[in-house]
């Protein structure tokens, strides 16, 4: 198989460790079945002639208790060798770099007792072999004619690039609507820090609205790797949309996470966790968003005014290295100190020579024109 066409190794989960090893495996996986793919070109091979199969994508010393028979062959893995063997009747066992065919017509004979929701008797042994030695695991149905992707216990059928097409289409116009409100909300945000008149609901509409982004962006991520080669101007137009997301969405909770006392304390890294975490119901309502970020959440709280540390707006100024962003803060406590700071102040802080305190007053003068201008005209 060429370099090229080869997918990353879909590995091993670990024997039903679940969780982001799962995610991680059915990822790769469906990356190394995805169309363009030399696997996928030999499953489609098979489906065109008419014949199942049972492929497994690995091969250890757990897979090799269950095979019984076949044919011992370890000769380079072609989309065309695939087709051919699966014509015998058994499985076959791939390395787990896909690079060769190591045994065909082999029968697996997995623990019986593993549960399973499969009927038919390929997808229940593949699914049992999935889950008991945690290598992916592809069935392919000669009277369904469907191909399923067997990963620790999940199943996912593979479909036509035009279906995953049709629904990655819809979900990036739904981002292109979610990323211009963004946008919006953000853009008034920014007018309110300078005016200092922001609210803890002005806040919580950003997060909400920046988590939405980044949830629908993750979908759309997921297509493309199904959609493989099919997928190219796809992940060009994901990208452009949500340039600047991720941090964005850091810098508003490290603007904002509520100083620690001694009845509630949240960090950065926990709020941030506690917004990934909320459901998609959880996140229409403001009041949760709120507590994720360490608010109370009631009616008073959302209504209460909160002050920028400046985080957000100084990562806007150009050339403006991380550290020294740090120490700016720091040192000055919040954005308005930092806006009302003369060059003779900011120079005041380590690191900061005459120029770099000029293009900080600079920068932060251009930002509160523009914010301003942006939120009256």
């Amino acid at each position: 198989m060429a370099a090229n066409d080869r997918a990353a190794a879909p590995g091993k989960s670990g024997g039903g460790s679940g969780g982001s090893g799962t995610e991680a495996l059915m990822r790769a996986s469906l990356s190394a079945v995805a169309p363009g793919m030399a696997l996928r070109d030999g499953l489609e091979r098979i489906l065109r002639g008419n014949t199942g199969g049972l492929i497994v994508l690995g091969m250890d010393k757990t897979v090799e208790t269950m095979c019984t028979g076949g044919f011992v062959l370890d000769v380079e893995f072609t989309a065309t060798r695939l087709r051919e063997l699966c014509k015998l009747d058994g499985a076959l066992i791939l390395d787990k770099d896909i690079t060769k065919i190591l045994r065909a017509g082999v029968q697996l004979v997995p623990d019986a007792s593993i549960p399973t929701e499969e009927t038919g008797t390929r997808h229940r042994t593949a699914d049992r072999v999935s889950k008991q030695c945690g290598f992916p695991v592809i069935s392919v149905s000669q009277s369904m004619r469907l191909i399923a992707l067997y990963v620790d216990g999940e199943r996912r059928v593979l479909e036509e690039s035009a279906a995953i097409l049709s629904r990655a289409n819809q979900a990036l116009a739904t981002l292109e609507r979610y990323k211009l409100r963004l946008d919006e909300v953000a853009g008034t945000l920014s007018a309110l820090e300078i005016e200092d008149l922001v609210t803890v609901r002005d806040v919580t509409a950003v997060s909400q609205r920046l988590e939405m982004v980044r949830r629908i962006a993750t979908e759309i991520a997921e297509y493309v790797v199904e959609l493989g080669t099919d997928g190219r101007l796809l992940s060009l137009q994901l990208d452009e949309l949500i340039a600047g997301v991720e941090p964005e969405r850091e810098l508003v909770v490290r603007d904002y996470v509520p100083e620690p006392t001694a009845k509630r304390s949240r960090t950065v890294a926990e709020a941030m966790t506690e917004l990934d975490a909320l459901s998609h119901t959880e996140l229409l309502e403001l009041p949760v968003v709120a507590r994720a970020l360490g608010y109370s959440g009631s009616p008073e709280t959302l209504d209460s005014a909160v002050s920028p540390r400046g985080y957000r707006l100084l990562a806007k100024v150009p050339r403006l290295p991380g550290a020294i962003i740090e120490r700016l803060v720091e040192h000055f406590g919040g954005l308005q100190k930092l806006l009302a700071a003369s060059v003779d102040d900011l120079q005041t802080v380590d690191g900061v020579g005459e120029a770099r305190a000029r293009s900080v007053r600079e920068g932060l003068s251009r930002l509160a024109e523009s914010s301003i201008l942006e939120r009256y005209v």
